[in-house]
């Protein structure tokens, strides 16, 4: 084993130390030793992917066996990784952004009682999405898909007192399991027709795969593996309509929602489809299947932004938006831009999050952004960090997301997938909307009038009932959820520096990282190799031709459609809700039925209760009537013993203790025998 292959290993391991050390010995080692150890071995991953950053960018790649777990009939089981420029994109990502969401956690959860357990949790999480990304085969992929689908189980429900909390993970894990169904069935697919679990090994049969037809139904076979594995990223990566989990994950303390549903594990699917790009490209069905999803996604969830009222959610609903963004990159074949997205929005999108809870530090747990206001004097960081943050998620150029979000809607411009002009009008009226809600919470968290230390909104007391408020402790840790928010008089204060130092250090990539990598991950070498684009799919080869440099970029960028409808997003927001706030008011009272639909989130909670859990009380019931009860009592255990009852009273009629009748059956015995022989001869 050579040493570079030692660091690799170290990679995934030391988080996974750091997490046993915190979970198993937190009593031991106290609330210091938790966080030490565990910051310790995530700060030891990311330091060992900047080396294998830099060894890459070198041009030395790595595919091989690490351990080889078991053969069966052929087909080998083990645990392999796939070093390349792909996958240390995304180790880079995971460890920096873990190691920002681990620092933070300190001050966020300093009053929390599960504290080593929480460290215990988020670090387990960083093993379980770095032992996804580095996996050669769909063995460990599965693997690190399902752990880390548990962890955000147990994180979603970290306050497992909490009904709404419970109620999350429950939804969470249920819905990612219809997810992982269609991915397993792509995996048992890809394993029945190539028997093999390696990616390059299937990959080199993908031409193979696109001209066979499955057996039975006579489907092309690739559009069948490639659309059953891209239901799994729809579970994993929140598309409609298996979105319903990601905004009632919110319920989870704050720093989760910045590195699950942010950076790391939502962007798992768009990771998978990118890596799968061989067998993508040779199915236009599955492309435009993805491409529409998308699409409906990145709208239809945006809309949804707009009339939120808990600061998290806001962000939530952006995050749903922005991943059906990356989806659409993905469907009109601009892989290496739906990674360079994944990779930009990881950064400003943890930024968001931890800035959301270091407002909510500072409201004392007051999520309401109604009864916010005025916050950009006393919290001058979180305000300057959320600002920079909040400009890098509408697109603002020069910013990260400018780069990675004008790359995508130049990309599916230039597509003609069917479903591409659908998702051109979604892409383009999503720009609006995104920087609409996003300077709505913008505006009325730090500007306007101060509206904290007041009654509070009615609706405080029901919203604790439905789960609107992510974190039901206030500052002295008890579980107290009435008295949210600031005292009359009292003003919020800054957060401690263990919160603002990751606001800024996040705050740095979100605005500079997309100028600087632009070229070499769109239009250079860098995904030369690892993503497969082909020649009938133009994805981004339109855009190198008329790539000058990210300024020419940018400045080409204030001409077109997209820079003004975020300019019109942004203005209409502060004209809404700085300069005559009975506007909206108006409008929600105008349009009283779409307000209703938005507010029940387009009803699909309510199909999925109506239909698919109640179908499945039916089911229940009927299993348990009609199979437990009629079938499994009534005739198996019952039903035996009334049998052996009608065998015995029969055959007690010839046990009467009467000698001439047993006499009388001998001789009918012997009869009947004899008579039988005789025919026999």
């Amino acid at each position: 084993m050579t040493d570079m292959q030692k660091l690799y290993l170290l990679v995934p391991l030391a988080p996974l130390v750091g997490a046993i050390l915190a979970g198993l010995f937190g009593k031991l080692i106290g609330r210091t030793g938790a966080h030490i150890a565990t910051i310790l071995g995530v700060a030891i991953a990311f330091a060992a992917s900047v080396v294998i950053y830099q060894d890459v960018a070198a041009g030395n790649t790595f595919n091989g066996t690490v351990y080889t777990w078991m053969q069966a009939a052929g087909i080998t089981f083990e645990v392999g990784f796939q070093i390349d420029s792909l996958t240390v994109m995304m180790m880079l990502v995971v460890t920096f952004v873990s190691l920002m969401v681990h620092i933070y956690t300190i001050g966020y959860m300093s009053e929390d009682p599960g504290y080593q357990r929480f460290f215990s949790y988020i670090s387990l999480f960083t093993f379980s999405m770095l032992m996804l990304v580095m996996s050669n085969n769909f063995l460990q992929l599965f693997f690190g898909w399902e752990a880390v689908g548990l962890v955000s189980y147990l994180l979603i429900g970290f306050w497992y007192e909490r009904p709404t909390a419970i109620y999350a993970n429950m939804k969470a894990f249920l819905v990612n399991r219809v997810g992982d169904f269609g991915f397993l069935l792509g995996i048992g697919l890809i394993v029945a027709y190539t028997g093999s679990l390696n990616y390059a090994e299937v990959f080199a049969k993908a031409q193979e795969l696109s001209v066979t037809e499955m057996a039975y139904t006579g489907w092309p076979l690739l559009t069948a593996i490639c659309i059953c594995l891209f239901i799994g990223a729809m579970g994993k990566s929140a598309q409609v309509p298996l979105h319903v989990w990601l905004p009632d994950s919110m319920e989870g303390p704050t720093p989760i929602s910045a590195l699950i549903h942010a950076a790391t594990m939502v962007t798992a699917g768009i990771f998978m489809v990118a890596r799968m790009s061989p067998l993508f490209e040779l199915s236009d069905v599955a492309l435009s299947f993805v491409l529409v999803i998308g699409a409906t996604t990145a709208l239809f969830m945006g809309f949804l932004g707009i009339i939120q009222n808990d600061i998290k959610r806001v962000v939530a609903y952006s995050t749903l938006s922005q991943l059906g963004y990356m989806t659409v990159a993905l469907g009109v074949s601009a892989y290496s831009a739906a990674v360079f997205h994944l990779m930009t929005h990881a950064f400003f999108k943890a930024l968001l999050f931890l800035g959301a809870g270091s407002v909510i530090i500072g409201m004392h747990h007051d999520q309401d952004i109604r009864n916010m206001g005025g916050l950009w004097k006393y919290m001058p960081i979180t305000w300057l960090t959320s600002l920079l943050g909040s400009l890098a998620l509408i697109g603002f150029p020069f910013f990260s997301g400018f780069y990675s979000k004008d790359s995508i809607i130049e990309a599916v411009h230039a597509s003609t997938i069917p479903g591409a002009g659908y998702a051109m009008v979604c892409v383009l009226l999503g720009v609006f909307v995104t920087a609409f809600y996003s300077f709505r919470m913008y505006f009325l968290v730090f500007h306007g009038k101060e509206r904290f230390g007041q009654a509070h909104h009615d609706d405080h007391a029901h919203a604790d009932a439905h789960g609107d408020h992510g974190d039901g402790h206030d500052d002295h840790g008890h579980d107290d959820h009435h008295h949210h928010g600031l005292a009359p008089g009292q003003k919020p204060h800054e957060s401690p520096l263990v919160v603002t130092l990751p606001l800024i250090l996040l705050a740095i990539p979100s605005v500079l990282i997309g100028f600087f990598t632009i070229e070499p991950m769109l239009f250079g070498d860098w995904f030369k190799n690892v993503i497969f684009v082909g020649e009938n799919h133009v994805g981004l080869k339109e855009l190198a031709e008329a790539f000058h440099g990210p300024v020419g970029m940018a400045i080409h960028g204030l001409q077109t459609a997209p820079f003004w409808l975020a300019m019109a997003g942004v203005a209409v927001a502060w004209f809404f809700y700085m300069v005559k706030p009975e506007i909206p008011a108006a409008i929600q009272r105008t349009f009283k039925p779409l307000n209703t639909v938005l507010e029940n989130k387009y009803y699909f909670d309510r199909f999925n209760e109506i239909f698919f859990a109640a179908g499945a009380r039916l089911l229940g019931k009927g299993l348990w009537k009609g199979g437990d009860q009629a079938l499994i009592d009534g005739v198996a255990i019952n039903g035996t013993a009334k049998l052996v009852g009608w065998i015995a009273q029969i055959s007690r009629l010839f046990q009467t203790g009467h000698l001439y009748q047993y006499a009388f059956t001998m001789i009918i015995g012997v009869f009947i025998l004899l008579t039988y022989w005789l025919n026999k001869a």
